[in-house]
């Protein structure tokens, strides 16, 4: 049964989770405005997001180990602190290197905050209560890249770029004042083991490459080979990260966790649901603006409606994996996903605005029930004893999915260049067409995973209503 202060936990985690989440893509519609101000090309601005995703990347995968050390209580409490004063860092910032340090600092608490904080909500709950709770914890985090073009728009318009940095400031004041009531000693029991440096080294530099890769393919100034051979060097280092995490008695992060069947799925299909998830509203707003001729308000306001979807359908998600099970709402969420992803991709600028509305709306019921059955049945028959390292891992892999989201929409669209005119000729928004048909693809990779589920996986986490007696009516 969840208690009152268990559930408040868990909003505040999933307070945390949003603002980590907005920060990682509010600052791409101010760029002219912050680049004016500092007295810098709008395109080095990009250095100031990618900063932010690579200290993330990098030190999420720490984060179990600290707090095995030194006990969630400090660590949350320190994060939340850490992520408010380097927010009130940003914008006091006078220069670019000044504000790209600042949103390292604030890339150290974000990459501590919702792990540890997650881990204390996930401590206390019984399987029986993990889909309610992860679908506390979940959809907060979604409407963190929805709203954030939009937002970002707003704020440099009727007021300044450093607000965006600012609202951060009332709203971890609160959250610190929470965490201090709600995070007791109790969760601060520690295991003392030692820290693996080859692990964190290997691991920490391979996921920190990757990302920083991510913002060169989505550069248009990078250079190819530079970017492929960055990206084939990462991927080699993550490799040998792998090889030597699996044989270390005491690692960083336990792969061991992926010898659970569910948790694997939610690892790998998980892992391109969120990509699609995370590509489709930056690309939903840039196809609005470039091809239908829409302002950035407009546009922000249109891909708004994914949060609407949403929305609408969070009270429905639990009775529905309660009713139906993992299986067929995970297909129904992708292949829906994936349809929705084909069918924006063949708008064009005389499609309807309600046409539009209605395709972002449905794509945002099927990320919602996605994400919280992907989220829940991860965890659903990992043992306790592991549920601190499943967690870790599921974080990381959940960052990395987020930081190569807007590299795999520039991709995609770049991809779609010359195939769109190869297939549709001089059609104005042909490369669109490609790109979110590529992103539809990606979906039903994941339909193929849920499809080899079996049929009761994630029942542990179920409440399911025995069968009524033949003849009740």
């Amino acid at each position: 049964m969840i208690d009152a202060r268990h559930r408040n936990t868990a909003f505040l985690v999933a307070g945390c989770f949003f603002m980590e989440n907005l920060d990682g893509t509010i600052v791409t519609t101010a760029a002219p405005s912050i680049g004016e101000s500092l007295g810098v090309p709008p395109t080095a601005v990009g250095l100031v997001m990618t900063a932010y995703l690579l200290t993330l990347s990098v030190l999420i995968p720490l984060s179990a180990w600290l707090t095995s050390r030194l006990g969630v209580r400090p660590v949350f409490l320190a994060a939340i602190a850490i992520f408010t004063l380097a927010s009130l860092g940003c914008a006091a910032s006078g220069s670019l290197p000044v504000l790209v340090a600042m949103r390292v600092v604030q890339g150290v608490g974000g990459a501590m905050m919702v792990p540890v904080g997650r881990m204390v909500v996930l401590s206390r709950t019984d399987k029986s209560d993990l889909l309610r709770v992860m679908a506390y914890i979940v959809w907060p985090g979604l409407l963190a890249p929805v709203v954030a073009p939009l937002a970002g728009a707003l704020i440099t318009t009727y007021a300044s770029w450093q607000w965006l940095f600012l609202i951060n400031v009332p709203l971890g004041v609160f959250a610190f004042a929470v965490a201090w009531k709600l995070i007791g000693e109790a969760d601060s029991g520690t295991a003392r083991r030692p820290l693996d440096w080859l692990g964190l080294l290997l691991t920490c530099g391979g996921l920190g490459g990757i990302t920083y890769a991510a913002h060169l393919i989505s550069d248009t100034d990078a250079g190819w080979p530079v970017t492929a051979t960055l990206t084939a060097l990462c991927l080699a280092v993550l490799a040998v990260a792998g090889w030597h995490l699996l044989r270390t008695p005491s690692p960083l992060v336990t792969l061991h966790t992926l010898r659970v069947p569910t948790f694997r799925l939610s690892q790998s299909s998980g892992f391109l649901f969120w990509i699609v998830v995370g590509a489709a509203p930056f690309l939903f707003s840039l196809m609005c603006q470039e091809v239908f001729g829409y302002s950035a308000t407009s546009s922000g306001a249109l891909v708004l409606f994914i949060f609407v979807g949403n929305l609408a359908i969070k009270p429905a998600t639990t009775p529905l994996l309660n009713r139906f099970g993992f299986r067929p709402v995970l297909l129904a969420a992708t292949i829906t996903l994936a349809l929705c992803m084909t069918g924006l991709g063949f708008t064009t600028s005389s499609t309807p605005w309600p046409m539009l509305a209605g395709l972002a709306l449905l794509s945002g019921v099927a990320r919602s029930v996605g994400l919280t059955a992907y989220a829940t049945i991860g965890l659903s028959d990992v043992p306790p004893e592991q549920m601190r390292d499943a967690n870790t891992l599921a974080a990381t892999t959940q960052q990395l999915s987020t930081g190569l989201a807007i590299a795999v929409a520039t991709v995609a669209l770049r991809l779609g260049e010359p195939l769109g005119e190869w297939v549709f000729g001089a059609r104005g928004g042909a490369a669109y067409t490609v790109a979110f048909t590529l992103l539809g693809l990606t979906a039903l990779i994941a339909t193929a995973g849920a499809l080899r589920l079996h049929p009761h996986a994630g029942n542990a986490v179920r409440t399911i209503r025995p069968p009524r007696p033949a003849g009740v009516g």
